[in-house]
């Protein structure tokens, strides 16, 4: 089989595969699973362009980091061929342990994990399947292989998974706030210490991606209506569970009925090969063939929600830098158990709940972002940038949000 192929990227244009172990990943089932999540979840019901999926990106991630390499190299930096050949594999299979509709669902169908600890179980699994020759790229994405820098190309706050998430999901919505120059940046990648680093003529490229990471936190990523689909989605995964095990009868298809009826916790996932074969055939459809069945469930709970959802008729959102009034979060609580004639617990739980969200677009001390000035000094990008807005892309910012039924306002 020729294994020489190209792909057309909407983003970069002509994508090569350069490896036949790599062919061979991208064609495996636990790669190809990623055609079937989006990118951005639920982001899709604000941005209707917004359908790219986990494959679109690993892709592109793989392809940031081959130039990366290119670029390292023709600085007189050693990296040789099976090094490549890891991080890459690396950057490719860093998102294969997504779950349906991204980070939507992500500690609801299995609470305690991260998607970076399936990814690095699939990883394990690939490696038993091509007799070790995963074993470096495993090394790199769990830091550690003694090159250190390796790791931070994959996994850092300047890697190639952000590079390519911004620009992609950037285009993909039309929101031009992301769009960054992630080939100029790449250009400016140095190496010192064995960490990675920004070349000092870098400076504004990095200080105009960490300015649109947060833009697009707060403009697609944490929008008000991205977070009402993801609340209605993880409802509805609750009510179905809690149906389940009352000993109500659910469609859904097996792969999700398993993690319906099971409760499985960490050590048992960690443990037992067959939750993790299970989790490794669900996917965005698995979810949305069930809703669209629920909406005609008997219970009102169910049914509301999943209606709700493939409707787009979505939770009123209000974000607030300060705890919603607990007076009128109460009196819109009594308004759902009359609206709906539904107990005090459900009407808490399903039609009016608080939550709180967190931003900040850079950790200082975590991994800093460091600029290789010209007399061979590293300073952190908030310090050696003369952009004082940077200090305040370091604070966290928490928000504080109550979803409820807009229904409820109409009485």
């Amino acid at each position: 089989m020729n294994k020489k192929k190209i792909i057309n990227d909407p983003v970069y244009g002509f994508i090569s595969i350069p490896t036949e172990l790599i062919f061979d990943l991208i064609s495996h089932p636990y790669f190809q699973r990623l055609r079937y999540i989006k990118q951005l979840g639920m982001t899709h019901l604000v941005y209707p362009g917004a359908l790219h999926t986990r494959f679109h990106h690993a892709l592109g991630a793989m392809y940031l980091m081959d130039t990366a390499i290119e670029t390292l190299r023709s600085k007189g930096h050693d990296i040789s061929p099976k090094e490549e050949e890891a991080v890459t594999i690396a950057i490719l299979l860093h998102d294969i342990g997504h779950g349906p509709f991204s980070h939507a669902l992500e500690n609801t169908i299995i609470d305690g994990i991260a998607h970076e600890d399936i990814s690095s179980m699939l990883m394990n699994k690939l490696n038993q399947r091509f007799e070790g020759k995963l074993t470096m790229a495993i090394n790199i994405f769990n830091d550690t292989y003694p090159r250190k820098f390796l790791h931070q190309l994959v996994s850092s706050q300047l890697d190639m998974d952000r590079l390519d998430y911004l620009n992609r999901d950037s285009f993909f919505t039309g929101v031009s706030e992301g769009v960054i120059s992630s080939e100029r940046i790449i250009k400016m990648l140095n190496v010192k210490d064995d960490h990675v680093v920004v070349d000092e003529k870098g400076i504004y490229s990095i200080e105009k991606f960490l300015i649109a990471r947060r833009l697009m936190y707060w403009q697609v990523y944490l929008h008000k209506t991205v977070i009402a689909g993801e609340e209605v989605l993880t409802k509805i995964f609750r009510r179905g569970r809690e149906l389940i095990s009352q000993g109500e009868e659910l469609f859904a298809t097996p792969a999700l009925m398993h993690f319906l009826k099971n409760r499985i916790s960490l050590d048992a996932f960690m443990n037992e090969d067959r939750h993790l074969e299970t989790f490794a055939c669900l996917d965005d459809t698995d979810i949305m063939a069930s809703v669209k069945v629920w909406a005609y469930h008997p219970d009102l709970v169910l049914s509301q929600l999943c209606k709700n959802l493939v409707q787009r008729s979505l939770f009123r959102v209000e974000i607030t830098n300060e705890c919603p009034d607990e007076a009128f979060v109460e009196s819109l609580r009594q308004e759902a158990m009359q609206k709906y004639g539904v107990t005090y617990e459900d009407a808490a739980a399903y039609f009016v709940f608080t939550t709180s969200i967190r931003n900040n677009a850079y950790n200082q001390g975590d991994g800093n972002i460091g600029i290789l000035m010209k007399n061979g000094q590293v300073k952190d990008i908030a310090a050696a940038s003369d952009n004082s807005n940077l200090m305040a892309l370091a604070k966290t910012v928490k928000k504080y949000i109550l979803c409820y039924n807009k229904e409820l306002l109409n009485n």
